[in-house]
């Protein structure tokens, strides 16, 4: 099991998600569990006040240090296979990789980012930051949502069917084949042969090609540090070729 802490000054956001789908069964079959915590319970004034003006001045409030680390040291396990993480558009980009990684610890305690940002002393009582990418979003607690979900894919159980987790999207560093259901034939358009032939050996393949080739076409920098066999790369030099003779 997993256990996630979140640190939160709107614990609220959380009670739909967490209410519904995966994540429910997940925390209902006792696979996961989450902890919402409000980080005015641990402030020490009448105001319950969390965050404040920053020094040198500007625009905005900054959440404040005494809190924030009074949260973690108190949420913290003291088992040691803890993870602590910051969410804040200054982070390492979240991956696939990264969820799979988290999935690890028993206990992953989230800290969610506000305001103009967060005291940078507490850097000092966090693990990593982790940004969900180059873009700025109201707060940390979205990107907490999609942490806890990415990550509690990957503990054994939460998805009943584990070959779908192997088969998504940036599992293998590259993106998913297209996908296909009934019916066949839908306006004019329709289904690859290969896969109404059942000859899975022909799918596989074709599944393969598919992938690269989407890759290559949307994100060609995954395959810089994908692992590609010689036949992978005959593929995309004929898909390179078909490109430009088209």
């Amino acid at each position: 099991m997993v256990r996630f802490d979140i640190i939160t000054l709107f614990p609220r956001m959380f009670d739909s998600p967490l209410q519904e789908s995966i994540l429910y069964k997940a925390r209902q079959a006792g696979l996961i569990a989450v902890g919402l915590h409000d980080l005015r319970e641990y402030t020490r004034d009448r105001h319950r006040t969390a965050d404040d003006t920053p020094y040198g001045g500007g625009a905005g409030m900054v959440l404040k240090v005494e809190p924030l680390v009074a949260a973690i040291e108190a949420i913290r396990s003291p088992s040691g296979k803890t993870r602590t993480v910051l969410t804040s558009p200054q982070g390492e980009k979240f991956t696939q990789a990264a969820a799979c990684r988290l999935s690890g610890f028993e206990q992953v305690v989230i800290v969610c980012g506000r305001y103009e940002g967060f005291d940078e002393r507490v850097l000092g009582y966090v693990d990593e930051e982790i940004s969900l990418g180059d873009y700025v979003v109201t707060g940390g607690e979205l990107a907490a949502m999609v942490i806890v979900d990415a990550v509690a894919r990957h503990v054994p159980g939460v998805v009943g069917d584990e070959e779908s987790v192997a088969g998504d999207s940036l599992a293998n560093g590259l993106l998913k084949y297209p996908q296909y259901t009934r019916p066949p034939e839908f306006r004019g358009a329709g289904v690859p042969d290969v896969l109404l032939s059942g000859d899975h050996k022909k799918i596989e393949r074709w599944r393969r090609a598919a992938s690269l080739e989407r890759t290559l076409a949307r994100r060609p920098d995954l395959l810089e540090s994908a692992k590609l066999s010689d036949e992978d790369r005959k593929v995309l030099l004929n898909y390179k070729h078909r490109q430009e003779t088209e």
